[in-house]
């Protein structure tokens, strides 16, 4: 099945399967950017083959989750898309408290609050940062987690720290995370402007490195620019390996969804190419799915495998490892089982948590949808 997955075309990538839509740290030093394998180091390769476990059903009843972010004492963050909050989710118990509403989120479409992480100095600054889209673009701000105030009321005033994203109905982007150089990376859509991302002027169709104050970067590879990688349609999906390399996930339109390992100033195509290409200007993905089958969304890193995240395709993909290439054709798991799956995180060492996505208008929901599972992996 996964190597028919590998072979098949389908139809849009917007996972409705109408119009096109969304279904769609270290900078890595030299001897470990994406792309290249550290000099000297073998690296261990996973089986071919993995398993998944669900273990439980950490909490139900959220409305649209997207954004997922763990807490040092095991609890989780998870925004709303479509209704600007964030909750806190007791990691055992899965009590849901309500921290409060996020200000200037205007939600459309694929658009509203979407990606969270923490600070990397979250332990003495207690910062959440969040993207989102507003009434004018897509951007990113930061603000204060006060545990002391009454729930509902525990988020202080949005600092905003980078704006200007383009926004549309579709193709927002809205993933962010820290990468190991405490660097904040975020993943942008063209907003359905396909000559956004070929522009490396334009904050479009792009993966952004930013300092935590939203500077670009230090070592960056264009001049005086966040932008770190371009030629991207919707990114929706990005994670770091045991080496420190970061590998994204997109979304096609209408034959070719992807997962990429990232270089610094890397060309991935859109719209010229759409999966793998024969120009050698455009950097291949490492794994390439018809659009029925995937329709990726979040990413995480476990066990020597990138774990993908399907929406249109309600699986969870499994692309084993071998430094920046796929080791062994795509498996997927929990096909069906539990609808559209929209963010994966690494709950640490086999585990990770996965969030369903059947509330966002384009799902089937169920009692208790949506979810949050904690899933164990090999």
């Amino acid at each position: 099945m996964a190597a028919a997955a590998l072979l098949l075309t389908a139809g849009c990538s917007s996972d409705d399967g109408g119009a096109p839509g969304e279904d769609g740290a270290a900078a890595p030093s030299s001897s470990t950017a994406a792309g290249t394998s550290p000099s000297g180091q073998a690296e261990k390769t996973p089986p071919a083959k993995g398993s998944v476990k669900v273990v439980r059903t950490v909490a139900e009843g959220l409305n649209t989750p997207w954004g997922l972010a763990p807490l040092p004492d095991g609890d989780l963050l998870v925004s709303s898309r479509d209704e600007a909050t964030i909750t806190r989710v007791d990691g055992e118990t899965g009590k849901k408290t309500e921290l409060g509403e996020v200000p200037g989120v205007s939600p459309a479409g694929e658009g509203g609050l979407m990606g969270l992480a923490l600070s990397p100095d979250y332990a003495s600054d207690h910062m959440i940062y969040a993207y989102f889209t507003s009434a004018s673009d897509n951007r990113i701000v930061r603000v204060l987690y006060d545990e002391q105030r009454p729930a509902g009321e525990q988020l202080g005033a949005p600092d905003t720290i980078f704006k200007g994203i383009p926004k549309g109905f579709i193709h927002n982007g809205g993933r962010i995370g820290f990468g190991p150089d405490k660097m904040l990376y975020a993943g942008t859509g063209e907003s359905g402007d396909t000559g956004l991302s070929q522009d490396k002027e334009s904050l479009g169709g792009k993966i952004l490195r930013l300092t935590p104050e939203g500077e670009p970067a230090p070592g960056n590879p264009f001049p005086d620019s966040p932008v770190y990688s371009y030629g991207h349609r919707n990114v929706q999906g990005l994670a770091w390996d045991a080496k420190q390399r970061l590998f994204a996930a997109e979304f096609g339109q209408d034959t070719w969804d992807e997962l990429n390992a990232i270089t610094p100033g890397g060309n991935y195509g859109w719209p010229e190419a759409e999966g793998k290409s024969d120009n050698s200007k455009y950097r291949n993905p490492l794994a390439q799915w018809g659009t029925d089958d995937a329709s990726p969304s979040g990413i995480a890193y476990a066990e020597g495998s990138v774990w993908m995240a399907g929406l249109k395709g309600q699986r969870l993909w499994r692309v084993p490892l071998n430094g920046t290439e796929a080791s062994a054709d795509p498996q997927a798991f929990l096909e069906g089982e539990y609808g559209r799956l929209r963010t994966v995180v690494s709950a640490g060492g086999d585990k990770l948590w996965v969030t369903t996505s059947n509330t966002d208008g384009r799902g089937d929901p169920k009692d208790g949808d949506d979810r949050i599972l904690e899933v164990q992996v090999t």
